[in-house]
């Protein structure tokens, strides 16, 4: 009777302990390290301030590294976080392929990771971002509804970006039959290095120079370049004329879109994907299984990994509905409207 007695006090203790353990695993303070590839584009700060919102609404705390657009300053900045402690990490990837070796060392040392926005193919790596390849489809249906024929340009993202050809995929969802049917051209197809929008301009020059000027559409896969492209139009006289593409929903670009130079910025709210960044780090961090995030789906990669993500649903924006961004917040009248023309302004101008 005795012994029956002791090994229930025994039971009973090691259950407080248990749930004692459990209380503190849940209420100590969590540390997510952020490492970003660079802030070239504006939206990188939009994202790490609702990082950060989301971090502090669960008590969580935010350190960060900016790798500045160097492969080994990133792969140094993770594992720099690594040795501050953090709970999770959150990697906005400059290269998919080079920030492996520090990935690895996170997971080594049992520290979740979140592929941000651009995909970390490799098995145990958490992926957020939003539909890339129907981002590309929402590009170019909208460009082709403005030209369904002639000399298209395609600009695309970084080389080292998976992002970059699962945009181009869904473009070519919606442009291939006509391609292949030749109503469509192809006069250029570019990757641009870093998404830089310097760089897009460039290309986009030498692809005037060599065609006569003689393009129709250009596809452009973010904004950042999408302002490259019509800088370069611009200088030939072909801004306005030529319908260009891009994502993002820089305030730039929506200025752009109201003024008639560009066709379609492809919104992806970034407080959203940032929000739900924070919210996935601080499960994990707490011990949350990969499978049993909230909303989370599978993923597969180009490489075959199956993987668990987040995927958001982006959003058209073109000339007649600037008002979903003004109305969201996302942007004020005054900067989507600065300087356009009272006679040919948008509903969302007037």
């Amino acid at each position: 009777m005795k012994g029956r007695r002791l090994a229930a006090v025994v039971v009973t203790l090691l259950f407080v302990f248990t749930s004692l353990s459990l209380v503190s695993a849940q209420q100590k303070t969590i540390t997510v390290g952020v490492s970003w590839a660079n802030f070239q584009e504006e939206r990188w700060k939009i994202d790490e301030a609702a990082i950060k919102a989301a971090l502090a609404k669960a008590g969580a705390r935010y350190v960060s590294a900016d790798a500045q657009s160097s492969n080994e300053k990133q792969i140094s900045d993770v594992e720099g976080l690594i040795a501050r402690g953090v709970n999770a990490l959150i990697i906005l990837a400059w290269d998919k392929d080079a920030v492996l070796p520090a990935v690895n060392k996170a997971k080594a040392e049992k520290i979740p990771v979140i592929g941000y926005d651009r995909l970390i193919e490799t098995p145990g790596v958490f992926y957020i971002t939003f539909d890339n390849r129907e981002v590309g489809r929402m590009q170019a249906r909208e460009v082709f509804k403005v030209r369904p024929k002639g000399n298209y340009v395609f600009i695309k993202g970084s080389s080292t970006d998976p992002n970059a050809d699962f945009v181009h995929g869904g473009q070519l969802d919606i442009l291939g039959a006509a391609i292949k049917k030749g109503d469509i051209k192809v006069v250029g197809e570019q990757y641009t290095d870093g998404w830089r929008p310097e760089v897009a301009q460039k290309n986009m020059e030498q692809i005037l120079t060599r065609t006569n000027n003689k393009v129709d559409a250009v596809v452009s896969s973010n904004d950042g370049m999408a302002g490259g492209v019509i800088a370069a139009l611009a200088a030939v006289g072909l801004a306005g004329k030529v319908p260009v593409s891009g994502q993002d929903g820089d305030i730039v670009a929506l200025n752009h879109v109201a003024k008639g130079n560009q066709t379609v910025s492809v919104w992806k709210d970034a407080r959203d994907l940032g929000r739900a960044a924070g919210e996935v780090a601080v499960a994990l961090a707490r011990g949350t299984a990969l499978n049993k995030v909230k909303g989370a789906v599978k993923f597969k990669g180009p490489r075959g990994v199956t993987m668990d993500s987040i995927l958001l649903k982006p959003v058209p924006i073109v000339f007649g509905n600037l008002d979903l961004v003004i109305k969201a917040k996302w942007a004020t009248k005054a900067q989507v409207c600065q300087g356009v023309n009272p006679a040919k302004a948008p509903p969302a101008c007037k």
